[in-house]
């Protein structure tokens, strides 16, 4: 299972390939992690936002934890899995985490909870419960899909609670990191891929980055170059990834990633199951320019 000293460096949230019929796609999946397993990414995340966790079943949940166990296996690798398990209702999460140590995940990403906008004293509650299960806890700010935002006093008090080992911060900007800095904390993600290296220069420990499904190494190289305090090489290579990233994110994630990746041949469809849609065919003229660069 992981440890708070873990959490450094870049995991990468999966997508959930499926065909054009929406039906899960494994032979892509095992494929698509067969290339991202050639970088050294520190981890995988299964059914986060970039893996479509709301139109995810729990037995496709299993389904992929199990075809990504497969294909490290038979690489002769192990990198920690980390599967999005929270949900708009305690109850309902403490089952879907406990289900999650039953099929040997190394820990759960736990989102605020969405929806119901519960009170900050609700909010805690909720991660306390989380995290008394046993599997370690990444906690989840991501405001701009949850429709509430965590004060900096409840994101420390849910950092103080023994089994959340960190934090995975898509608050929207630096202002959450910079005040929680000036404290001892545990580790906290970069969620935002624009502010990936600011977050560093801030003192984040690594990003959870959709992005880096694209130019991985990139991305690595940006983190490495951070840790060992060299911000001016980490800016000027992040400042060459900036516009891959506002592409990726000119529409909802994750279409426009599963379009590229359908277009490199790594998934055969880029399809997403519906409330969500297809990129448009002006974002494909542009990602398609991306390609070509």
């Amino acid at each position: 299972m992981l440890r708070e000293e873990d959490l450094k460096g870049i995991y990468v949230p999966v997508v959930t390939p499926f065909l054009s019929d929406e039906a899960l796609d494994l032979d892509s999946y095992r494929n698509y992690l067969g290339q991202l397993l050639r970088h050294d990414v520190q981890g995988l995340v299964i059914n986060g936002t970039t893996g479509e966790s709301p139109t995810v079943s729990w037995n496709e949940v299993v389904e992929l934890v199990q075809a990504a166990k497969s294909v490290m296996n038979a690489r002769g690798q192990r990198i920690p899995l980390i599967i999005g398990a929270g949900t708009s209702h305690t109850r309902t999460t403490v089952e879907r985490i406990e289900l999650a140590g039953q099929i040997g995940v190394d820990a759960v990403l736990v989102v605020t909870p969405y929806y119901s906008r519960p009170s900050q004293e609700g909010i805690l509650e909720h991660f306390r419960r989380a995290a008394q299960v046993g599997v370690p806890v990444i906690a989840y700010e991501i405001p701009s899909r949850t429709g509430i935002r965590l004060s900096v006093d409840t994101v420390r008090r849910i950092m103080e609670i023994p089994g959340v080992i960190g934090l995975k911060d898509s608050s929207g900007g630096v202002e959450l990191l910079s005040s929680l800095s000036s404290h001892d904390r545990k580790p906290v993600l970069c969620g935002e891929d624009l502010y990936f290296h600011d977050m560093l220069r801030l003192g984040a420990s690594g990003g959870m980055l959709a992005s880096a499904n694209i130019r991985t190494d990139a991305f690595i190289d940006v983190f490495r170059y951070a840790d060992r305090g060299d911000f001016i090489k980490a800016e000027q290579l992040f400042d060459s990834l900036i516009p891959i990233i506002q592409l990726l994110f000119q529409e909802s994630n994750p279409s426009p990633l599963k379009w590229l990746l359908a277009q490199q041949g790594i998934i055969e469809s880029d399809t997403v199951r519906l409330p969500m849609g297809p990129v448009t065919k002006g974002l494909q003229v542009q990602l398609a320019q991306l390609l070509r660069h």
